[in-house]
């Protein structure tokens, strides 16, 4: 008798679950707008980096065309010092300015983005040069998801 309650029990708790009415978001189904051209000012290797990926991402021959500027700003500081006034921190702040507008409608809207990191100064110039790099690719690719997920929701806005 125990082991036939426990049993509709899960029963009901599995049903009640999966009937639960939530869907899983499917990204391919929002990006629904085509990126015509996109104007960059600012550090040229990043606004490169951003914007290969924003075009990779769109979708072509969509209903939503929209046209993007990009300006870019990179600052470089010192975080850290050792004992003896050697840099052994460094930090990155990277803001971007997204201003954007739908061309079919009369639609503007801008939003900035600014994402910061830090890296540590190595023992040779060419690996802290490769840390760098390494960190200023981390912040490009959370810079443009966040660029893509802004688009995403105020693009389709009920």
């Amino acid at each position: 008798m125990i082991m036939l309650k426990r049993t509709f029990q899960y029963l009901f708790l599995t049903l009640f679950l999966f009937g639960c009415g939530y869907k899983v978001v499917n990204y391919s189904e929002l990006n629904n707008f085509d990126i015509v051209s996109i104007e960059t000012t600012g550090n040229k290797r990043i606004n490169y980096k951003i914007k290969n990926r924003l075009l990779f991402n769109s979708s072509k021959n969509d209903k939503k065309i929209i046209k993007i500027n990009l300006e870019t700003t990179k600052e470089k500081k010192v975080k850290e010092k050792n004992i003896r006034n050697e840099i052994t921190k460094y930090q990155i702040n990277i803001k971007v300015k997204v201003s954007y507008s739908v061309i079919n409608s009369l639609k503007k809207d801008q939003f900035e983005i600014i994402k910061s990191g830090s890296y540590n100064v190595a023992d040779q110039h060419s690996y802290t040069l490769d840390n760098e790099k390494k960190i200023v690719e981390l912040l490009v690719e959370n810079i443009t998801d966040q660029i893509l997920d802004q688009l995403r929701l105020k693009l389709n806005a009920i």
